[in-house]
């Protein structure tokens, strides 16, 4: 039997040990790697800005090196880049390196989702938007963006709108004792404008609470964010919506989360302003009780004497925070009630008990 002649269908590709270069662990430095402020992210292209408040300022787009593929970057990040970061059209840098969070705004889909979902980053203020009507105001879904703000260490600003439609008394008597300053803004249409032209007022109250920080907004879909946004940041360009009149919902108008630069009066940069999209849920699963008691100091120390796995919450057995109360003198009895009532309030809120 002849032998077969081999052909190039016969060969097959074997590493040498002898010349193969084995695969380091080590990764580059990035010793010259620039950084910049994440303001927008959309579908894996992160907007940023680099050299802020300087000649050189400029926004460039970029993408996440494949080390941090399982690693989220959200609007407010601080990142490095290294890559071509001239911002010219047509280029792409790469991020590199997520800086240290000063905070974290987290939220889950629901309770009991072990999953947390990073909203924004190194933001200092919380600012929850709600309409006094059209939609009503939804008391449990301001409770859980006060509890996360807390947890995130962060302060929080109420901001109610719609003024010239409801009262905005029962909200603030509801909040006020527990630390969230309040703001209340109202729609005013002046005469021989447009039917759709509203002017919101006071808008400098807001500015106010704003300049010299980074807040980001959130409330559900029609609560008026967006319209506070453009009026606040003139070129924001925010797109708006209508209330349904049957259901008594918004529709939701932002669809993705984005710094905007804050100008003062004088158009000079104040600050920093992140809206984010509608949100109609706000779950806590990551929330640690004992960060929410943090936020208020007096409770903190009075539950130091609470027995060991402690709930704090209303009718717990051997609750120190009833014994203070108990304990209060005529003229503190109305305040220190309020300040509990208050607190586990919030802190139902975060168990799911109301």
């Amino acid at each position: 039997m002849a032998r077969r002649v081999r052909d190039e269908s016969d060969f097959r590709d074997r590493a040498s040990n002898k010349n193969s270069r084995p695969r380091t662990k080590q990764r580059p430095q990035h010793e010259d790697a620039e950084t910049g402020l994440v303001t927008g992210v959309d579908r894996g292209r992160y907007t940023l800005l680099l050299d802020e408040n300087t000649p050189d300022e400029r926004t460039i787009l970029a993408m996440k090196a494949r080390e941090l593929t399982r690693n989220r970057v959200v609007c407010g990040d601080r990142v490095d880049i290294v890559g071509d970061t001239t911002g010219e059209d047509g280029t792409l840098a790469r991020i590199v390196r997520i800086q240290e969070r000063t905070s974290t705004l987290r939220r889950t889909a629901d309770d009991t989702d072990p999953y947390e979902r990073i909203i924004v980053a190194n933001a200092d203020q919380l600012v929850i938007v709600t309409a006094l009507a059209q939609p009503e105001p939804r008391t449990r879904m301001i409770d859980r963006c006060v509890v996360a703000a807390y947890d995130a260490g962060m302060d929080v600003l109420l901001c109610l709108t719609k003024a010239d439609l409801a009262d905005a008394t029962p909200l603030r008597e509801l909040y006020e004792p527990i630390g969230v300053k309040v703001v209340v803004t109202r729609r005013v249409h002046d005469d021989g404008a447009a039917e759709d032209a509203w002017r919101i007022e006071p808008l400098e109250a807001v500015r106010a609470e704003l300049e010299g920080r980074t807040s980001v907004l959130v409330g559900h879909s029609g609560v008026g964010k967006s319209t506070l946004v453009n009026a606040l940041v003139p070129d924001a360009y925010r797109a708006t919506g209508v209330v349904n009149d049957v259901t008594g919902r918004g529709r939701h108008t932002s669809t993705s989360a984005v710094a905007l630069r804050l100008p003062d009066a004088d158009g000079d940069p104040a600050g920093w302003v992140i809206d984010t999209p509608g949100v109609r849920s706000f779950g806590l699963a990551h929330v640690d009780v004992e960060n929410l008691l943090k936020a208020f100091d007096d409770l903190d120390v009075v539950a130091e004497d609470c027995p060991r796995g402690c709930t704090h919450l209303d009718g717990a057995p051997d609750c120190a925070l009833d014994d203070w109360l108990e304990a209060s003198p005529e003229d503190e009895k109305a305040a220190r009630t309020a300040r509990v009532e208050s607190f586990r309030r919030l802190l139902a809120a975060r168990t799911g008990t109301v």
